[in-house]
């Protein structure tokens, strides 16, 4: 169980008692417990959020007009905002930014990602590689500064990092944003300390950034310490978001740390890199609607897809809405995140993890079937059109029948959802 279901199950017992007392208060607290501990966040501070819940809830009153159950829900969003740590806005604005981090931590690519982030904002952006430890660092953020289109300096077989930092500098003078990607290590060591220390010398940054794995959990705090101590960073940016059971340990620990989340990664892909925000995380967490954010998504996704409007209709939802929707969704990032903005966390698993090779195979499964099959998938259930559709797309039947499984999945989903109001307005806002 991830953090966002556990959180959302303790909640959900609060909504369905009769009576909240102080009996409720504590059997709800040590829920909540259960669920922060099992995602790595730190004894401590679990239980000084559980501390200020319960007694806020039990020394205040709701005010006039909000049920207490809807009133502890809150106390408990503020405290977990409070728990996760401010809100980052960046400033678009001429910079330089030096990355810092362990082996494995995604630094590289998140340099790559940090810069698309800001060259797409009207700034331009460059790269310089000062990682002079591992091999194949150099081709690596070279090809991922093609990628996000961004330029790119380093000196191949260099090991002088700060000759490499000060001679970027002359080569992209014209960049308005330019990340350093320095070497990382096992550990933090006298090594890489002195390293780093001469690269910030030479490269002057305005902010110092540390890159963490959310996989850490906890013991993200004790590394932004130690990083803090060394070289003094500005805050931190957390990875692999999207994947970790860990991620609330990692972003509560950092801010317990005083190293402030500045952004997380949230997929693998160079756009998958967002500002943190405390307040949509834990909304998104708790199945809080996040209807801005999603429009703005479906909006990308749909025009970088070439989708029509008409397409995303449920009222007509058919076999070829089906695969539009879900070549939407799949480029506007991991389907869990997207799925938590509209507040529909706990959708079916097998739906929200679709991944791209099953969307390969549907297209072939759908570009098998004929035009009335598409726009009528009950003719599907016919006798021989399955066998019909699996011998012409050359999968075998299992997979045509798994096709037809999702679709139904989905607009079971879409029935119980529409007449939901945060649906209402999101497909609405889709449409337009």
């Amino acid at each position: 169980m991830d953090l966002g279901e556990g959180l959302r199950q303790a909640l959900a017992k609060i909504s369905r008692a009769t009576i909240i007392d102080a009996k409720t208060i504590r059997e709800f607290n040590k829920e909540l417990q259960k669920t922060l501990l099992t995602a790595d966040v730190e004894v401590p501070l679990v239980f000084r959020l559980t501390k200020n819940i319960e007694e806020k809830a039990l020394k205040s009153r709701p005010p006039a007009g909000l049920a207490p159950r809807d009133y502890i829900t809150n106390i408990v969003y503020d405290e977990l905002v409070s728990l996760m740590g401010p809100t980052y806005e960046p400033e678009i604005k001429r910079q330089r930014i030096l990355l810092m981090g362990l082996y494995g931590s995604g630094k590289t690519t998140t340099a790559a990602k940090l810069a698309r982030f800001y060259q797409e904002r009207g700034l331009s952006a460059g790269l310089i590689c000062c990682d002079v430890s591992r091999p194949a660092a150099y081709e690596q953020l070279e090809t991922l500064a093609r990628q996000a289109n961004v330029a790119f300096f380093g000196m191949k077989g260099e090991k002088d990092a700060s000759k490499i930092a000060r001679q970027g500098l002359i080569a992209l003078k014209d960049k308005q944003v330019v990340i350093c990607d320095t070497s990382g290590r096992n550990a933090l060591d006298p090594a890489l300390i002195s390293e780093l220390k001469k690269v910030n010398a030479e490269f002057a940054p305005d902010n110092k950034v540390l890159v963490i794995g959310a996989d850490m959990g906890q013991a993200a705090g004790k590394q932004a310490r130690e990083f803090d101590s060394a070289v003094k960073i500005n805050g931190v940016i957390v990875t692999r978001m999207d994947g970790s059971g860990k991620g609330g340990g990692a972003l509560s620990a950092t801010n317990a740390a005083n190293a402030h989340v500045l952004f997380i990664g949230v997929g693998e892909k160079l756009k998958d890199l967002e500002p943190f925000d405390s307040d949509k995380f834990i909304g998104g967490l708790l199945g809080v609607p996040d209807i801005a954010s999603l429009v703005e998504r479906v909006q990308s996704a749909v025009k970088e897809a070439d989708i029509k409007p008409e397409e995303i209709d449920i009222e007509k939802f058919n076999i070829d809405a089906f695969y539009s929707q879900l070549k939407a969704l799949n480029k506007m990032g991991p389907l869990k995140s997207v799925l938590g903005m509209l507040g529909a966390s706990d959708m079916p698993k097998d739906l929200v993890e679709q991944s791209e090779g099953k969307l390969n195979k549907y297209k072939t499964i759908i570009s098998s079937m004929t035009k009335a099959e598409r726009n009528d998938e009950h003719l599907l259930h016919e006798q021989g059109r399955v066998a019909r559709i699996a011998k012409g797309s050359g999968l075998p039947e299992r997979d045509v029948r798994e096709l037809i499984s999702d679709f139904n999945k989905m607009k079971r989903s879409f029935k119980m959802l529409k007449n939901d109001r945060n649906m209402k307005r999101f497909f609405s806002k889709m449409g337009g």
